[in-house]
């Protein structure tokens, strides 16, 4: 069993109470909503153009210091934290919680998906049905893919073990500190360790361990560094 900590460093997330009695990080997917709708909802501050589109806006809170761009698309329930960066063309498509100073840029398309701080997926990235951890980094056209081609249930692969999930969607987990290179493709349910380095143009699944660099397609060389 691989728990919330081998991935992120809690102390500072100010939802970290969404992981209260979660044994595996994965299961924090399913339970965005619920959590999103426990919340005060509905207070929206920082500097919100009048060209952004809110849907639903009594169902999204948006934190002091928060700038989001003319054109940005945000639909409810979410939370965006403080001094975050929603850019124009952003399109948030709901059951989004960031922590703060999070970057979601220029075409980059969110759902059900939890950032921790200082997340940055600053131009045309996909992230679905995903968990990215503090100063996570999606270089450009980075790809987060949550539905398998024949839309079966999505298992991991950990250490040689084949572990069902029962989720039909399932991005990517990616571990504090790690660095994802440019139009990289990470396959439903990759699970990425802490401090990873993965390189341009590459397709990733699996389980990547902790300060680990890849850097050949399908993760067939691993080294630490």
């Amino acid at each position: 069993m691989i728990s919330p900590s081998y991935f992120f460093d809690l102390s500072d997330f100010p939802h970290a109470a969404i992981f209260d009695s979660i044994l595996e990080p994965w299961l924090v997917i399913a339970h965005i909503q619920n959590y999103l709708l426990s919340l005060p909802l509905g207070k929206i501050e920082g500097k919100i153009s009048p060209q952004a589109y809110l849907i639903n806006p009594e169902y999204i809170t948006i934190e002091p210091g928060t700038i989001v761009e003319p054109g940005a698309y945000i639909q409810g329930p979410c939370w965006i934290g403080k001094n975050c960066h929603v850019r124009h063309g952003a399109y948030i498509r709901g059951n989004l919680i960031t922590g703060d100073g999070c970057v979601i840029g220029h075409d980059t398309e969110i759902k059900n998906v939890l950032f921790l701080n200082h997340v940055h997926a600053a131009h045309f990235a996909y992230v679905g049905d995903s968990i990215l951890g503090n100063r996570v980094n999606l270089g450009a056209g980075t790809k987060c893919a949550n539905l398998k081609l024949n839309q079966q249930l999505i298992s991991l692969h950990i250490e040689g073990k084949r572990i069902p999930t029962q989720l039909k969607k399932l991005g990517a987990i990616i571990g504090d500190g790690s660095q994802i290179g440019c139009n990289a493709v990470l396959n439903p349910g990759t699970l990425v360790g802490k401090e990873v380095l993965c390189h341009p143009c590459l397709n990733i699944g699996g389980m990547i361990p902790t300060r680990s660099i890849v850097k050949s397609p399908s993760n067939l060389v691993i080294s630490s560094y």
